[in-house]
């Protein structure tokens, strides 16, 4: 068996493989450039942009747990001036699609930003944060409530052709219901699952071990959870799903890509191993040889097919 194809699609968004970073893991880039070639993977999700620049919540705002991470960074961001004069010249020098992620306080907001960065030739896609819980306003406002995710994706949709990927919270509790609502709002695709909420104390000042007192909690600890929620949406809305949540090792890309993502992003993994997502490719490519798959996009479907 010589060659095998790595390539996927989500939805109208082409990528070389299943292997993206994931936003807030990875800067914008210049960082883990240091530590993997960009041009090898799949595609990089940017940390959260914001209209306006973002300082974040205050220190403590992540903390070890068993398992995990617990962060409360609050969407600490350049604003989008700054990332189009700072930030996208550096990315312009790889050949890696870049999905911009997109945060907000109000559906006007989300708007603006995507209206200001859709004319971007190095932005391929748009992922919009209507789901983080580790800020005080908007986040979960919009990621709870499943009218107002049909809303957002139906605005946003109006303001730029681009692939238009919607980003989903896990603390719900059908979450195919919202992905429903952004197919039928003329979203590309969804990904799945942003972070749960978490918290945790120190047990000698009897004090929450993060300043803002709830986080987002990522790693592997949730990892069988986001694969339920990714398995959900796809037995039941024909929508692509980019999976997250706990990614460690090509072997849980393909078990993500079983339960029916189309690509997976790897997030917490980053800062333990910035090499890691390089080798995975070579690692996912190796796996398909032994098991004698051509196209690794078959794995999406092979599970789903089969459903009883």
């Amino acid at each position: 068996m010589n060659n095998v194809d790595l390539s996927v699609k989500v939805g109208p968004l082409k990528l070389r493989n299943p292997v993206m970073l994931a936003s807030g893991t990875v800067g914008y880039g210049r960082e883990i450039s240091e530590f993997t070639d960009l041009n090898k993977i799949g595609g990089i999700v940017t940390k959260s942009i914001s209209i306006k620049p973002r300082m974040g919540n205050p220190p403590q705002r992540i903390v070890e747990t068993p398992s995990g991470m617990l962060n409360a960074i609050g969407l600490a961001n350049v604003g989008v001036e700054a990332f189009i004069n700072e930030k996208i010249p550096f990315l312009k020098k790889y050949d890696v699609p870049l999905i911009c992620n997109i945060a907000a306080s109000t559906i006007d907001e989300y708007v603006e930003c995507t209206k200001i960065l859709t004319g971007e030739d190095a932005i391929k896609a748009f992922e919009i944060n209507v789901s983080c819980p580790n800020v005080k306003e908007g986040g979960l406002q919009f990621g709870n409530d499943v009218r107002a995710v049909g809303k957002v994706t139906e605005q946003v949709r109006a303001a730029t052709e681009k692939p238009l990927i919607i980003k989903l919270s896990p603390n719900v509790s059908y979450i195919a219901e919202f992905a429903e609502v952004v197919k039928k709002e003329g979203g590309d695709a969804v990904s799945a699952i942003n972070t749960l909420v978490g918290t945790a104390f120190d047990i000698y000042s009897r004090k929450p071990k993060i300043k803002n007192i709830n986080g987002g909690l990522s790693g592997p600890a949730i990892k069988p959870v986001a694969l339920a929620k990714v398995l959900e949406i796809s037995r039941n809305v024909d929508i692509p799903v980019i999976g997250i949540g706990g990614i460690m090792s090509w072997k849980d890309v393909v078990e993500f890509m079983i339960a029916g993502a189309s690509a997976i992003q790897v997030g917490t993994l980053n800062f333990i191993d910035p090499t890691a997502a390089g080798r995975m490719v070579d690692e996912l490519e190796q796996y398909c040889r032994e098991m004698n798959i051509t196209k690794i996009s078959g794995l999406t479907a092979s599970y789903i097919l089969d459903k009883e």
